[in-house]
């Protein structure tokens, strides 16, 4: 086989490659710049899940970064196993071709437990004493300490949360390159995020990124100029284009104010809740498990389904919603899929909050909480501004740390209007959604390709013939 790599460079698009990106913008000429039909929904887990399964989220079952799980009662995001994907993946497919394939997954999701040869991913370590340790999973288990040993520590907090910057992805492109020069896998996939999180905080402006476009093209240069000189073949594609945003969009506060969603109130005497309240889905006879521009909308009393459809539509920045019928022809019709999803018009994202006075919002609001927060929450990327010494504030709470102390890093604030760029729903053109560039365009069948496809093309890639 042919050895291929995949860069996945999260929320590039053809608008984006140009003066900020000289050596990717001189790559793509030699080859071809095709753009990608997206998924819906566009976001990481299902595109990700999409590409490598060559299947529709009705097949492989990933229909958003996290749904609610409804034989345990519970809303869970950023899974990691991939037992999730229901559908064979590439390496499998290529192993079946070749038993002399081997494959590596740098920070792709759904790493752990799955077959391929070499994985790596982010797996923090949570103590008892409320401390979040930066660390990492491998396969095979070695790694863990090797790579943190030579490259130092996976540098979590860069890697999602106000302080992200090009280290993660540097650190991820390093362990990309060390992991070639000693295992030589035939397929290696790489995830490059940084443009996530740029682009989320201040949209589409390209002079607003042109700093961090500038950075990821470096990342770009050195990996591809270094697995070229290996003979590799370089695939660059993007899971989605993130658009500029100004509508935030409280699904789950219409909800509770209809009187469908429910939470449980704590005294503030008691110290379960802390006078704070938590979402009670399956107390609720409606609630949204939102994703940037997508929620599902579970329905725990089907009654009140056209009720709810209703006042979706009626609801200001919900451009459709999608039924039964509706999801089947969107290739959503799946058991994890809400009994409705409301798709966001362009200029606006979904929230997750359902508390009604700031004061009542739980205690993760305010914090990096990722597993915790029923609902994706990109607010999570700005300090919170009414904080008139945030580096103070991290520092104090930084010393409990290192002391022992039980801490919180509330540090976040809850002012969704911060949020500039989104995605999820379909791009308003092609030149605002994924890509994929190849040096080898005699493998591509048309001038653009759909999200289904990229899965063959990588196997393409791998077969020496081109053929198959």
């Amino acid at each position: 086989m042919q050895k291929t790599v995949v860069l996945n460079v999260v929320g590039l698009t053809s608008s984006l490659i140009g003066e900020h990106t000289p050596f990717l913008s001189s790559w793509a000429e030699q080859g071809q710049i095709v753009p990608i039909a997206p998924v819906l929904p566009a976001v990481t887990c299902t595109v990700q899940a999409t590409y490598l399964t060559g299947k529709l989220p009705d097949e492989h079952g990933i229909v958003a970064n996290g749904w609610y799980f409804r034989d345990e009662c519970e809303i869970k995001f950023w899974r990691q196993s991939n037992k999730l994907v229901q559908a064979p993946k590439v390496w499998e497919m290529a192993k079946a071709l070749d038993p002399n394939f081997t494959c590596a997954n740098l920070f792709w999701w759904y790493n752990m437990y799955s077959s391929v040869n070499y994985a790596v991913t982010p797996r923090p370590m949570y103590l008892s004493d409320g401390r979040k340790i930066p660390d990492i999973y491998t396969q095979p288990k070695k790694l863990r300490s090797q790579l943190q040993d030579e490259l130092g520590q996976f540098p979590l907090f860069n890697f999602w949360g106000p302080n992200t910057s090009i280290r993660s992805s540097q650190w991820i492109a390093e362990s990309a390159k060390w992991l070639e020069e000693r295992s030589n896998p035939t397929l290696t996939l790489v995830y490059l995020p940084h443009l996530d999180y740029c682009l989320q905080k201040y949209g589409s402006d390209v002079n607003k990124v042109a700093k961090d476009l500038q950075e990821i093209d470096a990342v770009c240069s050195d990996l591809i100029q270094f697995y070229e000189k290996r003979g590799a073949q370089v695939i660059v594609l993007s899971e989605y284009g993130i658009t500029s945003v100004s509508k935030p969009v409280h699904i789950n506060r219409m909800l509770r104010q209809k009187g469908l969603l429910r939470v449980r109130v704590g005294a503030a005497s008691r110290r379960e809740e802390l006078g704070r309240e938590l979402l009670d889905p399956a107390a609720s006879k409606a609630f949204a498990v939102v994703d940037h521009q997508i929620a599902h909308v579970y329905v725990n009393d089907p009654h009140y389904i056209t009720k709810v459809r209703s006042l979706l539509e009626e609801t200001k920045g919900v451009a459709y919603v999608l039924d039964y019928a509706e999801k089947s022809a969107h290739h959503l019709d799946h058991s994890r899929s809400g009994e409705l999803v409301a798709i966001a018009q362009p200029d606006a994202w979904f929230t997750y909050y359902y508390w009604l006075n700031d004061e009542r919002a739980p205690d993760f609001a305010r914090t990096v909480d990722i597993h915790r927060k029923p609902g994706y929450d990109p607010v999570e990327l700005f300090l919170n501004p009414q904080i008139k010494f945030p580096q103070v504030k991290i520092g104090l709470t930084l010393l409990k740390k290192q002391l022992g102390f039980r801490y919180l890093m509330d540090v976040i604030s809850l002012d969704a209007s911060l949020v500039r760029g989104s995605h999820g729903c379909i791009p308003p053109s092609p030149t605002e959604g994924p890509l994929l560039i190849t040096k080898q365009p005699h493998l591509l069948d048309s001038s653009s390709i759909k999200a289904v496809d990229v899965c063959q093309l990588i196997l393409r890639h791998l077969m020496e013939d081109g053929n198959k």
